[in-house]
């Protein structure tokens, strides 16, 4: 293509003004070309285009609200490959969660091939978690009982049948994965390396700029890189890319915390004094090596024997974070102490296994951070408990991240873009409308004006607030679940099922789901209820099928794409406030001046902007929003009423279901049977 050419051309020469003008005029024809090559412009997705050159060619970082329909993926793929063909880097775009990865690379396949780019190398980073080890699965192979579902899986995975978790269709268990899922990887030492699709896949996120073009990681992915930049250790992407692109970026900060949490079990740590032993006595043969980590070992026990003990009277469920009470009776000076010793040796050790040697030093500091602050000597760190999986977890998070992301990411070293279709709240300037995310990231950069849903939702759409069930009270939970099960099966029965519940709390979907199957005679429609792992898309299909009604909590709350009138309804079973004893939410709180306004009540409407965005998927879709929460009714008198209606696109509301009947009858939502 003739203006691919004359952009490498131009950018040889090095000529701002040059280069800025045939960026620009190579957008519009691209844009032009869109009925030719089978594609429809849409509102807002060319000014997005335009947004991001501009932050490219000047060098700055672009914050920009796309809403949904207006196609952002293509939005920032067109600039991004005419950079990539211009300065020869490749671009990196970060998402939060591998089916969008998956998406994005399938988009950048269908408009790279439209639109004449041939030979774009792209690769798709997952976390190791994601991928199956032949190395971990040769260690459950038991040939006296290979019907065993461990073996059976191991199997599986030896024989090449499965290479990643998303190839086994029916799902599995965190627990039951864990088992054969890469962890602690060898690199080059593992035999299996040549068929092993985890290490295939780092090795190309760390080619070189000029033999890579683009790299689609998630978040996490992306800031576990920026943390190895930092510290000055190996990196996983390539370094120096053309540009950055950060989708659905509302959950960066959720990400960078989980990504900068350090997470001990007891196993764990035994794991890693066990490593740090065996490569320390390869060169020193020092027998007194056992000693010290056994008296870590035993302080570790007693330490976890307290966990246990709190998450026991404080916790509700697995995914609770509890805070951890004093711990007294255990000298952790000295297994401060022993740890830095360790640490020391570690950081003078030779040998051909340096990476190996680098993962010990970063565990046994990760060590002595948490020893530091159960120690209340360390204060920049958030601590709690939990029990994901059934098991004990200590977790340490630094306080602010936004300093990290001002250092890392936000340094004017590399263009950056902040995309999603809810970053903003009310207010008068862009500013005020981006202002959360803003400071909850440290962003420094450019605000770009929101692009608008080009969907009709003053026609196609009504939201109904129940004013019927009574405010949520733990100590009444049971009265509020029994009023919002009538309220949600009145709903669902209206539009014959096609309706996806959405919950803020697995405990309420456990009930409402237990509930529904105990009472089948009050309802026609299929029940169907999120499963247990990363993949949903046979829940989906299902759901698809029956066209019944999905109950479901966490990652359906954004990603889930439905389009038509397989779903006609969305139900947000309770307002996605926050959990103030959070110790997250408990410290971002304590630094502002009204926490209610300023923290609770805008992290709950990205999530429910997330969540009520599942409803409309086309120009043509139809559906009611019902929220059963009254605190957001009339009556109620909250103060956040107004910026709730303000902030979401439905035009219409109501409180009266005389009205949401009519609305659904007038509109032919309701199916014929």
């Amino acid at each position: 293509m003739n203006w691919l050419n004359e952009l490498y051309t131009i950018n040889k020469r090095q000529s701002k003004k040059e280069i800025e003008r045939s960026l620009v005029n190579a957008i519009f024809r691209i844009y032009d070309r869109f009925p030719r090559i089978g594609l429809r412009e849409r509102i807002g997705q060319q000014e997005m285009s335009l947004d991001i050159a501009d932050a490219y060619i000047h060098g700055h970082n672009a914050m920009i609200e796309a809403g949904v329909g207006i196609g952002k993926s293509f939005g920032y793929l067109i600039p991004s490959l005419l950079m990539n063909q211009m300065s020869q880097k490749p671009v990196i775009i970060a998402t939060s969660s591998i089916q969008l990865s998956e998406q994005i690379h399938k988009d950048l396949r269908v408009i790279g091939s439209r639109l004449g780019f041939t030979t774009v190398r792209s690769v798709v980073g997952k976390g190791m978690g994601q991928y199956a080890c032949r190395s971990r699965a040769a260690e459950w192979i038991r040939p006296d009982d290979p019907n065993s579902s461990l073996s059976a899986l191991a199997q599986r995975i030896l024989d090449f049948e499965i290479d990643e978790r998303a190839d086994i269709k029916a799902g599995i268990s965190d627990a039951e994965w864990s088992n054969v899922s890469v962890n602690d990887c060898k690199f080059e030492r593992c035999h299996h390396k040549n068929s092993c699709l985890f290490y295939d896949m780092r090795a190309k996120l760390n080619a070189k700029a000029h033999e890579i073009d683009f790299i689609i990681v998630n978040q996490d992915l992306l800031i576990r890189d920026l943390m190895k930049k930092k510290e000055g250790t190996k990196s996983i992407i390539s370094e120096q890319p053309a540009l950055i692109v950060i989708d659905e970026a509302h959950n960066l900060e959720a990400k960078v915390r989980d990504a900068r949490t350090l997470e001990f079990t007891y196993q764990g740590i035994c794991r890693i004094l066990d490593t740090t032993v065996q490569l320390l006595m390869k060169q020193s043969g020092d027998r007194s090596l056992f000693s010290q980590t056994k008296l870590i070992k035993r302080c570790a026990q007693r330490i976890f024997q307290q966990i246990n003990s709190d998450l026991l009277h404080h916790a509700k469920q697995d995914s609770d974070r509890i805070k951890v009470s004093e711990i007294k009776g255990i000298p952790l000076n000295q297994v401060s102490n022993d740890l830095k010793d360790l640490s020391l040796r570690l950081s003078i050790l030779t040998s051909r296994h340096e990476r190996e040697i680098d993962d010990a030093f970063e565990a046994i500091n990760g060590l002595i951070t948490l020893i530091h602050v159960l120690a209340e000597t360390e204060d920049n760190y958030l601590l709690w408990a939990s029990s994901p999986q059934g098991v004990a977890t200590i977790s340490i998070c630094p306080k602010d991240i936004s300093q990290f992301l001002r250092y890392a990411l936000f340094n004017g070293k590399v263009p950056v873009i902040l995309t999603s279709a809810t970053l903003c709240q009310g207010g008068d300037t862009l500013e005020e409308q981006y202002s959360y995310l803003t400071q909850s990231l440290g962003y420094k950069g450019d605000f770009m004006d929101r692009k608008s849903s080009p969907f009709d939702y003053t026609n196609h759409t009504m939201m109904y607030i129940s004013s019927k069930v009574p405010y949520y009270h733990h100590d009444q939970r049971e009265n509020y679940l029994e009023a919002a099960y009538k309220e949600m099966v009145q709903l669902c029965n209206l539009t014959q099922g096609r309706t996806i519940v959405l919950f803020s709390a697995k405990e309420d979907m456990k009930y409402i789901h237990k509930k529904l199957i105990s009472r089948t005679s009050e309802y026609t429609w299929a029940v169907h209820v999120q499963k247990e792992g990363s993949s949903q898309d046979g829940v989906i299909a299902e759901f698809r099928k029956s066209k019944g009604v999905l109950l479901s909590t966490g990652v359906f709350w954004e990603g889930v794409n439905i389009e038509g009138p397989d779903l006609s309804q969305v139900i947000i079973f309770r307002l996605p406030f926050p959990v103030p004893s959070d110790p997250i939410y408990e410290y971002k709180a304590s630094v502002t001046k009204n926490p209610f306004m300023e923290v609770f009540v805008p992290d709950m409407l990205l999530r429910l902007r997330q969540g009520t965005g599942r409803l409309i998927r086309s120009e043509t879709d139809l559906g009611i929003l019902s929220i059963l929460d009254s605190r957001l009714s009339t009556a109620a008198t909250k103060t956040y009423r107004e910026q709730v209606l303000e902030t979401l696109p439905f035009k219409e509301v109501t409180e009266d279901f005389s009205v949401l009947e009519k609305f659904v009858q007038q509109k032919g939502i309701r199916r014929m049977v």
